[in-house]
């Protein structure tokens, strides 16, 4: 069961996303703000964050920042939630390297897409792939020989 930790301060918007996550057979951990929620992914170990923006102690780009920044979950799929949807606000979000940036209020269904294209992409990326090795140019002449 994959987890996935919800950072919002709105708590009636972070009980429905824990529910929709849930009914999904996700395991939904949630945090009340971005500090609570910087701690909770390394304790936990998520395998996907979303997090809203403005909220308070720590912003959604502090918390972006802090985790990305941090060797054992830079790497975890992080996606912004937010009422702030402009083109600016989503570039600025996109740029501090969010994989996805869904505007409120989202359908279920995009939310539940954008999850599981993220964790999908995630799961490829751990999987072993084709490196060639440039080196030497031994390969290159085998092959045009």
């Amino acid at each position: 069961m994959k987890k996935i930790l919800v950072i919002e301060d709105e708590p009636e918007m972070r009980r429905n996303i824990a529910t929709i996550l849930r009914l999904e057979k996700f395991q939904p951990i949630v945090a009340e703000n971005g500090r609570v929620g910087v701690e909770a992914a390394k304790r936990e170990k998520p395998d996907l964050i979303l997090c809203d923006v403005m909220m308070p102690e720590l912003d959604g780009h502090g918390v972006l920042q802090a985790l990305r920044e941090d060797a054992g979950l830079e790497s975890v799929p992080f996606i912004f939630l937010t009422a702030k949807g402009e083109k600016g606000d989503v570039r600025s979000g996109m740029n501090l390297g969010a994989d996805d940036y869904l505007t409120k209020p989202v359908a279920k269904a995009d939310l539940l897409n954008a999850v599981r294209s993220r964790l999908q992409r995630a799961a490829q990326q751990t999987t072993a792939e084709f490196k060639p090795e440039f080196g030497s140019a031994k390969p290159l002449e085998t092959v045009l020989a």
